[in-house]
């Protein structure tokens, strides 16, 4: 979405770039971790910190529209059901994207420690990023 909206040539080609990455990544992710066995209260060995792998096939997950190991193309029958079966990782709308992705990585905690500065300065980039325009 944002490499449509790329003015750039050099920023076109590494933003295109990513998106192999990632689709390398879901694959990865359905094809393997996915399928994961559940561990309940194993110990981090680095950070001593005790973690869960919850069985995502199991209630409130799993079921035939939430399969944690699927990477065929499945109908996307919460956009449309008329749309013929086809994997969807993300969407192309405007807006918002760059100050999303600040967002959901700071929710995951990616950025914990980081100065004000720091976070100000990634804000200010997020924004400009969903100004851009080609």
């Amino acid at each position: 979405m944002l490499a449509q909206r790329a003015s750039n040539v050099e920023v076109l080609r590494i933003l295109l770039s990513i998106g192999g990455t990632e689709i390398c990544h879901f694959q990865t992710w359905q094809d393997k971790a996915g399928n994961v066995v559940p561990a309940f209260h194993v110990i981090d060995p680095v950070t001593g910190v005790s973690v869960t792998f919850p069985d995502l096939n199991s209630p409130p997950f799993g079921g035939e529209n939430f399969q944690t190991n699927l990477i065929m193309p499945e109908p996307t029958v919460f956009l449309s059901r008329q749309f013929p079966p086809c994997s969807i990782i993300s969407s192309h709308a405007d807006g918002g994207r760059g100050n999303g992705a600040v967002n959901a990585l700071t929710g995951d905690g990616l950025f914990i420690g980081q100065s004000s500065q720091f976070m100000q300065l990634l804000q200010d980039l997020a924004s400009d990023a969903d100004k851009a325009q080609r």
